[in-house]
Parts: structure tokens; C-alpha cells; sequence
């Protein structure tokens, strides 16, 4: 049995569950440990989301009296569908988790000097998840490291296509 992407309801296409990504993230630290978080958001934020208007490239997760935040993305309300609401673009959203995870991440973050980086905002069964990261930051010379072995892997891939051509 086959499994099929996701199909949206109203015009039968293939629906795509990414919303958006952090692609900085992976190039400015190293990924530890992922976690899968739900957010706590208001109906107006729910609807700018459904739009394409959320960017998670400048948040951060803060821990506060033993609950997690979401600090710094930007989620851009829709003219008509905040009429009624003061809408606030980067404003803190709490971060649900479970217990354990959360003082899992506790820990991490203050004895070890992790960092939590949102990595990848998406849909789960009609609900928004947020993808967070343990991270510890790069280096300059890590950066560099990185990059030399993504360009040396791609060579390798071309070098191995050209042989396997030519035999």
C-alpha cells in the first residue's frame, strides 16, 4: 500500500504541509536534538499563516518560569482579517510541549549553553507545529568546514555521474 501526499479538499491538489523554513539555522549552528512544539495563536495569526505570511528566520525559544516562548518570528496579519484585533507581528507565543521535553530543554540550555532555534513552522492534522532545534552555535572556521565538504560532496556526486556515463 502506497502512501499519498496529502490532498486539499477544496481543489483536490496536493496540499504542502511546510509553511516555512530556517534554513540559516543548520548554516549558523549545530543541530543537536530536534523537537516537534505546538503554538498557542490567536484566529487572526491562524489566517496569516494559511496566507504565506509567517518568517521564523529571526526567532528564538525563551525560557521563562519553567514554560518555553516563541520570541522574534514574524507572523504579518492580513489587512481583512484583523479588523477588530490589534494585531502584533512579533509578538511572544507560548510554545507547548510536554513536561519532560521541556525540562530536557531546560537543562540542556543552562548547564550545557544550548541555544533553541525554530527550524521548520508546518502543518499536522489541521494544526500548526513548530519544529525546534537544540543547537549549539558555529564558528567561523566550522562555517568554513561545512562548506568546504558541501562543495567537495557535490564534486564527488558529478565525478562518480561522469564516470558511471562513460563505462
Amino acid at each position: 500500500m502506497s502512501k499519498q501526499p496529502a490532498k486539499d479538499k477544496a481543489n483536490g491538489a496536493t496540499a504542502n504541509k511546510t509553511i516555512a523554513l530556517n534554513k540559516r539555522a543548520r548554516h549558523e549552528y549545530h543541530i543537536e536534538e530536534r523537537f516537534e512544539a505546538g503554538m498557542a495563536l490567536q484566529g487572526w495569526e491562524i489566517k496569516a499563516i494559511r496566507a504565506g505570511r509567517a518568517n521564523i528566520i529571526d526567532g528564538y525559544a525563551h525560557i521563562r518560569g519553567g514554560e518555553l516562548f516563541l520570541v522574534g518570528a514574524q507572523i504579518t496579519p492580513l489587512i481583512q482579517a484583523s479588523t477588530h484585533v490589534v494585531a502584533e507581528d512579533r509578538r511572544t507565543r507560548k510554545l507547548l510541549l510536554h513536561r519532560r521535553e521541556i525540562d530536557k530543554l531546560i537543562g540542556r540550555v543552562e548547564r550545557d549553553g544550548y541555544t533553541i532555534v525554530p527550524t521548520a513552522l508546518y502543518w499536522s492534522k489541521n494544526k500548526v507545529k513548530l519544529e525546534i532545534a537544540l543547537a549549539k552555535g558555529k564558528q567561523a572556521h566550522d562555517k568554513r568546514d561545512a562548506a568546504k565538504d558541501r562543495d567537495w560532496q557535490r564534486d564527488k556526486q558529478r565525478i562518480m555521474r561522469r564516470h558511471n556515463r562513460d563505462a
